[in-house]
């Protein structure tokens, strides 16, 4: 017992005049750590200005040296480790960078201390090589505590990206971006702030409308998309570069198991709380029934009917009245034929295709409609007030 006592305070005497010589020359260890660091490693010298790496080494070399001297409740190398490890996530240094420049650190450490006691008392040397592990196992936990500090600062950081990002989005899409706003999003989104942009909403019944495996694609073919996350809802900006609004709606339908309203192309982020507002009207003017993408300048007259319910609702009144008043399914019978007969472009013999019954019959039930409300679907004006009046039943709640 007394001899390993005495082989401790022999190690711990070794350790401290060596100690104490490397904090003499620590500009001189600081400028070769530095330079080895910088010389073997890029991100150091794109990410970390040279002043900014050779003071924070300094003081790193200055804490871990002078940590040899002091008690163990007393030593701050940990504490400089983890300011450290913070300050390089957030220059976005990689963290297998900053893990070897502790590898680099203790050789150079290790070799100063093996330098000065060759110097003073060669003799010594071999009580030197039984502090080794020691000397490692502490450049390792200063190592692991810059790790976790980096860890927790990087996630830190990603969180508030995040959100950042999703106030930037909202602030475009909901009317509450000025200029500067707008070129800050630009930089912080990697947007142009000029360019051919559309705006997608997308859901389902009682959640989101997108794929229901989670997935939301970042990018179709030749067109970027930014999500936004809501309840009930999903927003997506569309970053068109050289694509339209066709391809864009052809590469979405495997995505959307619901609803999709596409606003028409605008020219730049500032006009995007626009966009968003058409893509909304577009959504409405779906009927629900099934998958269905909902392209605003293919919508206008449901759009119209469905921007203005109250007065759409006079006018399917006014128009439809007698049909309404029909027995469900007598009324329904005959608003489908009247649908079918306008999707069909007025050919009786295609809307009997789709309604599975002979075109005389659709003749019939179009006479009767022409019958019950007045109007006539030979004369362009009433054609419209017919469409307007089925758009307003259909999309518009009852009642």
């Amino acid at each position: 017992m007394g001899i390993r006592s005495a082989d401790d305070d022999e190690v711990r005497r070794i350790m401290r005049l060596a100690a104490s010589r490397l904090l003499e020359r620590l500009p001189e260890l600081t400028d070769e750590l530095v330079a080895r660091t910088r010389d073997t490693d890029e991100a150091y010298r794109r990410m970390v200005p040279t002043d900014d790496h050779w003071q924070s080494v300094y003081e790193a070399m200055e804490t871990g040296i002078g940590a040899i001297l002091l008690p163990r409740p007393e030593r701050r190398d940990l504490q400089q480790a983890e300011r450290t490890a913070r300050r390089r996530a957030e220059q976005g240094l990689p963290m297998d960078s900053l893990l070897r420049s502790y590898r680099v650190s203790a050789q150079v450490m290790w070799d100063g201390l093996v330098g000065v006691v060759t110097e003073e008392e060669p003799d010594s040397l071999p009580v030197l090589i039984r502090s080794a592990t020691k000397v490692w196992n502490a450049v390792d936990r200063q190592a692991v505590a810059a790790a976790e500090s980096y860890r927790r600062r990087e996630a830190e950081m990603f969180g508030r990206t995040a959100e950042r990002i999703q106030a930037l989005l909202d602030a475009l899409l909901e009317d509450r971006a000025d200029a500067a706003l707008v070129r800050s999003a630009a930089a912080a989104l990697d947007l142009p702030e000029l360019g051919r942009y559309a705006v997608v909403i997308t859901r389902l019944p009682g959640r989101g409308g997108h794929a229901d495996d989670g997935s939301r694609p970042a990018g179709l073919g030749g067109v970027r998309l930014l999500w936004r996350m809501r309840p009930d809802y999903e927003v997506a900006v569309a970053l068109l570069h050289d694509e339209g609004v066709e391809e864009l709606t052809e590469a979405l339908r495997p995505h959307v198991l619901g609803c999709a309203g596409i606003s028409p192309v605008v020219e730049g982020l500032a006009e995007l709380a626009q966009a968003r507002r058409l893509a909304e009207l577009a959504l409405r003017t779906c009927t629900g029934e099934g998958p269905e993408i909902a392209r605003l300048e293919d919508r206008l007259p449901a759009a119209l009917v469905v921007s203005q319910p109250e007065l759409a609702g006079h006018l399917s009144a006014a128009v439809l009245r007698p049909v309404l008043a029909l027995d469900p399914a007598d009324r329904e019978v005959l608003l489908g034929t009247l649908e079918a007969w306008l999707r069909c472009e007025g050919s009786a013999m295609r809307a009997a295709g789709q309604l599975y019954c002979h075109r005389n019959t659709v003749f019939n039930r179009i006479r009767r409609i022409e019958q019950l409300t007045g109007r006539s679907l030979a004369r362009p004006l009433d054609i419209v007030e017919l469409a307007l009046a089925l758009d307003a039943v259909r999309l518009l709640p009852a009642g």
